[in-house]
């Protein structure tokens, strides 16, 4: 075999390989979608309403204070840019539906100087409190098993919860389960 057939059948031989790798690396991947929400533990929900949290002056506020309200409970942090973003929307919902007996709450898995430093650019029209990574747990009690943020967990008046939201919350969805929680069974 002469040089050149070789050195022509090896480019044939290198542009085969780059193109089949091409094909298969270029071409789209399933992509694996993240953690669904899981169904509520049964506790889950006792388990918030017996939660006693700081606020933003380090004065404990318990959850079950908005007991018989529908409640909104809002995990976010102020490292987390989904989080920031909705939050607007929630204090503006919030103040919509404070009438009904809607209350929103944020738990922040932050320091209280972040949450005020935010507070100060955002302000917001409901309580945030204070936590730490264990709040994490018990949202993974409401579903969130990917321990992420944000994560919001809608309980109604009765406690019994209405709907849990991984990532941000989309406005219109936000009011229709808001709407939901307000019907009777």
């Amino acid at each position: 075999m002469s040089k050149v057939v070789r050195h022509s059948l090896l480019i044939i031989a290198v542009s085969l390989l780059a193109a089949t790798a091409g094909y298969f690396y270029g071409s789209p991947q399933p992509a694996t979608p993240p953690p669904a929400e899981a169904a509520p533990t049964a506790d889950a929900p006792a388990r918030l309403l017996a939660l006693t949290l700081p606020d933003l002056d380090g004065r404990p506020q318990p959850i079950s204070q908005w007991k018989g309200k529908v409640l909104v409970v809002n995990f976010w942090a102020t490292w987390c840019a989904p989080c920031k973003e909705e939050m607007p929307e929630f204090s503006r919902i919030n103040s919509k539906y404070a009438e009904k007996g809607i209350q929103f709450v944020g738990i922040s898995i932050d320091s209280a100087e972040k949450v005020l430093a935010f507070q100060k650019d955002t302000p917001v029209s409901y309580p945030l409190l204070i936590s730490n990574l264990e709040s994490l747990a018990l949202s993974s009690d409401f579903g969130n098993r990917a321990k992420a943020l944000p994560f919001t967990v809608i309980l109604r008046a009765d406690g019994r919860p209405q709907r849990v939201k991984l990532g941000k919350f989309a406005t219109p969805d936000l009011e229709k389960a808001i709407e939901s929680a307000l019907q009777p069974d």
